[in-house]
């Protein structure tokens, strides 16, 4: 069954809404030094065409503050400024990006708050209210005695509460942890407080392969309890990497469907094709389509078409010859061989002919409307 989405308000990153009933956003961070314009500038496109809705960049020093307009005027995505330590670096980036993502643990005295609060308000954009396991104030780990999932909770909405009496409320909040229990039990208690919407996370996770895991094991429970409004996917890898597997995590759950779904039977000694070769090139080759398809390869006349019956287009390995099949239905029989290249072709023109009617019933619409409008004027 589809998670029930907790309600949550809703604020705005540049033109994207987040929480309430708007999809969960899919975001990623730079890796790049912000320094280099070029470089950030490239890094963002790439992010862009994998899917990244928003991005967020690191801003450590006045130089990389100063980077922050020809990188936005560059790019289309809404920009995040990540700030720590430096209020003063919270106030120059305030000017320019859509989007402050300060650490309470570390952003310095009230006064200071204050100023990167008003600097916001100001300009009309959100803040994002990151706390960090590994930042905590001192006085809560005096309480406490180490980071823990009430601590995590507490320092969030205490820091909350202390921006709210500023007069202020356009704001997400997030509470990361590298170990996927306790930021689990952080973000719930927090959740169970305050309808603000939340950055969901498992920070520092770890490699492609491990990271992956703890934050789909992390994200999942979140999302499957209704709770995360955006996330990231923190791999010390490729941050395309993280956008990929953000919308993975979010497509198991029926939560967003974004380009391809690739379905491959687990390998065994009955398959007449390379089941692995030709799933993990289909995942590479149609990387570029975005309308959601669910693509099957099953390996061999036992699986057949049952096992793929739900695939929006598949095929079926056979001894030197295959099926191809569409929505559970025979189309015909493919060489081995080329059972590749047939998929690939008849998906991008199955992702072609998707897009045309979706455009075709949009303008339709719009048409409508227009005629309502004209009528009732």
């Amino acid at each position: 069954m589809k998670p029930v989405r907790r309600k949550t308000r809703q604020i705005h990153v540049g033109g994207i809404p987040i929480g309430g009933d708007a999809p969960i956003i899919v975001q990623s961070m730079t890796t790049t030094d912000t320094r280099d314009i070029q470089g950030t500038i490239e890094q963002i496109h790439q992010l862009e065409k994998a899917g990244c809705e928003i991005v967020r960049v690191a801003v450590p020093t006045p130089e990389d503050a100063q980077a922050l307009p020809a990188i936005k005027a560059a790019t289309r995505i809404p920009i995040i400024a990540d700030i720590h330590f430096d209020h003063r670096l919270a106030l120059a980036a305030a000017e320019v990006v859509d989007c402050v993502r300060i650490n309470p643990g570390n952003i310095g005295s009230r006064e200071k708050l204050k100023e990167v609060v008003k600097a916001v308000e100001d300009r009309g954009i959100p803040l994002r209210v990151g706390v960090n396991a590994g930042s905590l104030e001192r006085e809560l780990l005096l309480k406490y005695g180490f980071p823990t999932a009430d601590a995590i909770a507490e320092s969030a909405l205490t820091h909350v509460k202390i921006i709210e009496d500023l007069g202020f409320t356009n704001m997400k909040v997030s509470l990361k942890a590298s170990d996927v229990h306790l930021a689990v039990d952080a973000y719930r208690k927090f959740s169970a407080e305050s309808d603000y919407p939340t950055h969901i996370g498992i920070t520092e996770a770890g490699t492609s392969v491990t990271g992956t895991v703890k934050s789909s094991v992390g994200l999942g429970l979140l999302l499957a309890n209704g709770i995360g409004d955006t996330l990231r996917v923190s791999l010390a890898a490729d941050p395309c990497e993280e956008v990929r597997v953000g919308f993975e995590i979010l497509k198991s759950l029926e939560l967003r469907h974004r380009g391809i779904n690739v379905i491959a039977c687990p390998t065994c000694g009955r398959l007449e094709i390379d089941v692995v070769k030709i799933a993990n090139n289909l995942e590479r080759r149609l990387a570029h389509i975005t309308e959601p398809l669910t693509v099957s390869v099953l390996g061999c006349v036992v699986n057949g078409i049952g096992e793929g019956k739900e695939a929006d287009i598949g095929i079926a390995g056979g001894e030197g010859v295959g099926i191809l099949f569409k929505e559970g239905k025979l189309v015909r029989k493919v060489k081995a061989a080329d059972l590749e290249e047939v998929l690939v072709e008849e998906v991008e023109a199955l992702a072609l002919s998707r897009r045309e009617k979706s455009l075709l019933e949009n303008n339709d619409a719009s048409a409508t409307l227009e005629d309502a409008l004209a009528s009732s004027s």
